[in-house]
């Protein structure tokens, strides 16, 4: 089974987007990772997929929208991270 795709919208000097990308990468979860600093297509992309998302990074796991780097760290912190990370 392939683990899900991940992922991540981010903007440049973003300390939660890199303190999100280094519990990913602390994980082993490779992704993809969007820079909407200047905004375009992608930063339309992530409010098509996260509406109410107002700030960055947002994250998505798979078809999940886990949210932002609070989101993510409270997944650690429950225990969910890794079953969601292994689809």
């Amino acid at each position: 089974m392939s683990q899900p795709k991940v992922d991540i919208y981010t903007k440049f000097g973003c300390p939660y987007c890199v303190r999100a990308k280094r519990l990913l990468d602390q994980k082993g979860a490779d992704y993809t990772e969007f820079d909407i600093t200047m905004g375009g297509p992608k930063r339309d992309e992530m409010r098509e997929r996260a509406p109410n998302a107002m700030t960055v990074p947002q994250i998505f796991i798979g078809e999940t929208h886990v949210g932002g780097s609070d989101d993510l760290a409270a997944l650690e912190r429950e225990g969910k991270l890794d079953a969601l990370l292994e689809g």
